[in-house]
């Protein structure tokens, strides 16, 4: 924060307290609108590619949408809707398993086709926003048809449902393309990391809220007699038609819509281009070509976006089947899976601003060791837990009586599984933010956008590969552990390859 930004801050505070005092609504309302110039008021420093910088309003409304679609993440990707599918919509947790891999390859691929070349035709076409909200628009649809997935899906409603988590990840991917590449134009160098950290954290203060209202509205009415609670789940939403977890789509769809507005209101674009759309694109696949072939003069830069292919595709691929094993593993419902969903989102939140703190005090380098690392281990240690075993040598009597008189998580081995998974969500989101602000440090300024092409590139080019090798591993050995030891090998590549990355600002060679 700049002297300038202080001394607004503490003249709004005083004029506030004086307004308060003075009981004087001249004086209340000049406060107020001096509170809201200083959120308005853009600051004289440049951003970190050299454009103004935004204002406070404009900063925030960038990470707000972050708030408004990651939720699809956790209710659909995560938590509500994979098991669903590969439970009841497939009727297999093992055939599901693979199938949900497939159908995430499938999106990975399109996108790793086809990220880098978005990214040039925005730097060669100007503005972020329309593309934005082009993806925006794709999301939400995607999302929302996804309440006609039935239960034990064949054929072509199978296929139906498939295309549409694949279109809705590709949205959602190439969202993150347009998005990821404001950051710099808007931030200024030293508040690049916070803001990144600040939007994983609403991205997981966001799930809190929204798994907790599908929990209370749709999957606890008519499962427990709890004065809060309403008897039956609100619209005749029916537990037997599985219309909880169905609805996780449109309700991430509807959420999506709304608070993805302030984006498109406050944070201020890149100005628009002087060429035409055709000749923007052509210039843009022309510069991707160049810029890939250009990677041998950023061989820092290429180092490291070949890292961040396997640790992040191995991230990914824990959030992707973590939901779906956790599930199956302990023969979890809708409700236990809110449950489970809100309690990590929790621990989540502090893993956004963990990751601005370990970026700080060690350097981004140093914070994706520790992040990345730590999730590689916690992940092992989750895969020794069971029903019926704590750390796979501890057996444990399935029909033990429960530990206490609440009716779900009543188990050691659920409560000892659930206190391993909060350091997961923790240090994986750090790893999220660490990666993002590892970028935003080391690539020229001039091609930043170019280069968060190819980092989503570099984080979705081999998700075929994690994604194919954990469904083929589940498929060969019929169990879902030895599959998810996938994730493990692409995330100790990723951390072997960081050693020969180094914490600089790019220069061609």
């Amino acid at each position: 924060m700049t002297s300038s930004d202080r001394q607004a801050m503490a003249d709004e505070t005083i004029a506030t307290t004086v307004g308060e005092l003075s009981g004087d609504p001249a004086a209340s309302i000049a406060a107020q609108a001096s509170g809201l110039a200083a959120w308005l008021k853009e600051p004289h420093e440049l951003s970190a590619t050299g454009d103004r910088a935004a204002s406070r309003l404009g900063q925030v409304s960038w990470a707000v949408f972050e708030w408004a679609r990651n939720p699809y993440v956790l209710l659909v990707t995560i938590y509500l809707f994979s098991p669903y599918f590969s439970r009841v919509v497939v009727g297999d947790p093992v055939r599901g398993q693979a199938l949900w891999g497939s159908i995430a390859a499938v999106g990975g691929l399109i996108v790793a086709a086809l990220a880098p070349f978005l990214g040039a035709i925005a730097d060669a076409g100007g503005r972020r926003k329309p593309w934005i909200g082009f993806y925006v628009v794709i999301l939400a649809t995607g999302s929302l048809l996804m309440w006609f997935a039935k239960p034990h899906s064949t054929g072509w409603d199978l296929f139906f449902v498939g295309a549409l988590v694949a279109c809705s990840n590709v949205a959602f991917e190439f969202s993150a393309v347009f998005h990821n590449s404001l950051l710099p134009t808007i931030a200024q160098p030293r508040n690049v990391a916070g803001l990144s950290g600040l939007g994983l954290a609403l991205t997981n203060a966001a799930g809190v809220l929204l798994l907790t209202i599908m929990l209370v509205c749709f999957a606890l009415p008519g499962e427990v007699h709890w004065s809060f609670i309403p008897a039956k789940p609100l619209f005749g939403i029916s537990h037997a038609l599985h219309e909880p977890e169905r609805l996780s789509g449109p309700a991430s769809a509807l959420w999506l819509l709304v608070f993805a507005i302030p984006l498109f209101l406050f944070t201020p674009d890149r100005p628009k281009g002087k060429v035409k759309l055709f000749v923007a694109a052509i210039a843009g696949v022309k510069s991707v070509i160049g810029t890939v072939k250009s990677l041998r003069s950023y061989r820092n830069v290429a180092a490291y976006l070949i890292a961040r292919l396997f640790f992040n595709d191995g991230m990914t691929a824990v959030l992707t089947f973590g939901g779906i094993y956790a599930a199956s593993t302990f023969n979890w419902g809708p409700v236990q899976m809110l449950l489970y969903g809100i309690e990590l989102s929790i621990f989540a939140v502090l893993g956004g601003f963990l990751g601005g703190w370990l970026d700080n005090r060690l350097g981004s380098k140093r914070a994706i060791f520790v992040s990345i690392g730590g999730t590689t281990i916690i992940g092992l240690v989750t895969l020794t837990m069971g029903p019926d075993r704590i750390f796979w040598v501890i057996p444990y009597d399935v029909h033990a009586a429960p530990i206490w008189s609440l009716p779900y998580f009543n188990t050691w081995p659920e409560v000892i599984f659930l206190g391993i998974v909060n350091f997961t969500a923790v240090l994986i989101t750090a790893g999220y933010a660490n990666s993002r602000t590892m970028l935003a440090r080391i690539a020229p300024a001039e091609k930043m956008t170019e280069f968060f092409g190819l980092y989503s590139l570099s984080g979705t080019s081999t998700t075929f590969l994690a994604t194919g090798f954990v469904g083929w591993l589940t498929a060969v050995s019929h169990s879902q552990r030895i599959g998810l030891l996938g994730e493990t090998a692409f995330l100790l590549i990723g951390l072997v390859l960081m050693f020969f990355v180094k914490e600089n600002r790019a220069s061609a060679r």
